[in-house]
């Protein structure tokens, strides 16, 4: 029997002065990871080196130059540059942006040329990024740009899903840029994801309102009463099971979430806060609506603990436990849908009688 292959799990490394390399190496530390994946890390064999040496850590790197020379059973360090580069832990600094740069766009191409299967991408520094060669506010609108689809951004756990309408959007801005044709896109992301990536034959769906007490019938805002009501509506009525506007401030304490499959927050602050309070160190956050798979932690850079040697790589770790089951569930899903007549039941077959 033919072995079967196993997931190449790409990570882009990060800002190197933060805390991305230490989870990503503690979390492959553990030996047993490498049953169930092959990592290939988008950094260099010599500052990767160095940080397994800060942090006492015992794994064997393997380094290369090219994707074919990717090995199974062991961590391979794709050589994305060759230089010494300093690191000064807790620092921002734009040099080191340049270096999470050149690690994420190598990881990249080599998702969509089909030589890693999933990407997991440790934190990078938002200001730090920022050049004339790279615009974008973080690692979903890059993405977007780059993989097809139509991204957003997924704070899942086993038991607790939160897609957002709007993410990095000034609140200021916030009402203006949910229009119906937003809410529609969205919610049909999030519908698709839970259904191909999550296994959830008829997902069930809460939308929180944008105003407090979803606008109290418009007196605490219009756009509850005006655009989310009217569209919600509309979607529920094509076969979707989704509900709202529901009142934030109450919807997490009551337990109410639980109800559902997911919920769509209108906001960043309105769904993240909530999530990482109930769910911090295992929370992971997946760009959904990619056609490729990319997740990763849910927690930033941390600048005042790197260099430590006191990150928890708890959340790295189901960062890529989360891509290892979500690119199952689509290949089964893929499998299962692109032919519609292998879904029918088989006809039982006269037997002839003797």
């Amino acid at each position: 029997m033919k072995q079967e292959e196993k997931i190449r799990v790409g990570i882009s490394i990060g800002d190197l002065n933060g805390i991305g390399s230490e989870v990503v190496l503690k979390t492959f530390e553990d030996a047993r990871m490498l049953d169930f994946c092959t990592p290939v890390i988008f950094a260099s064999i010599k500052i990767l080196s160095f940080l397994k040496k800060q942090y006492h850590i015992e794994s064997n790197l393997h380094a290369i130059d090219k994707t074919t020379q990717i090995t199974d059973g062991k961590i391979n360090v794709f050589n994305v540059w060759k230089e010494a580069v300093a690191i000064n832990f807790g620092e921002e600094d734009e040099k080191i942006g340049e270096y999470a740069i050149k690690s994420l766009k190598a990881a990249t191409n080599a998702l969509k040329n089909q030589e890693i299967d999933v990407l997991v991408t440790a934190p990078i520094n938002k200001h730090s990024i920022q050049s004339e060669e790279f615009n974008f506010p973080g690692h979903t609108d890059y993405l977007n740009q780059e993989l097809e689809g139509n991204s957003l951004m997924f704070m899942i756990t086993d038991t607790l899903k939160v897609g957002l309408l709007t993410d990095h959007v000034a609140v200021k801005d916030i009402a203006d840029t949910i229009t119906p044709a937003l809410i529609e896109q969205k919610t049909n992301t999030i519908y698709n994801a839970l259904k191909q990536d999550f296994g959830i034959s008829k997902p069930k769906i809460a939308v929180l309102g944008i105003n407090p007490h979803s606008g109290d019938n418009g007196v605490i805002g219009k756009e509850d009463e005006e655009i989310l009501k009217p569209t919600i509506k509309k979607i529920n009525e094509s076969g979707k099971l989704v509900y709202g506007p529901y009142a934030a401030d109450s919807f997490f304490g009551s337990d109410g979430y639980k109800a559902f499959d997911a919920i769509i927050a209108s906001y960043h602050d309105q769904g993240l806060i909530p999530f990482k309070t109930l769910s911090f160190g295992k929370g992971v956050n997946y760009t959904a609506g990619l056609h490729k798979v990319r997740t990763s932690p849910d927690h930033g850079t941390a600048f005042e603990i790197a260099g430590k040697n006191k990150a928890d790589n708890g959340s790295f770790k189901e960062a890529v436990f989360a891509a290892l089951k979500i690119y199952k569930h689509r290949k089964e899903y893929n499998e299962l849908t692109k032919n519609p007549l292998k879904k029918q039941a088989r006809k039982p077959q006269k037997r002839n009688k003797k």
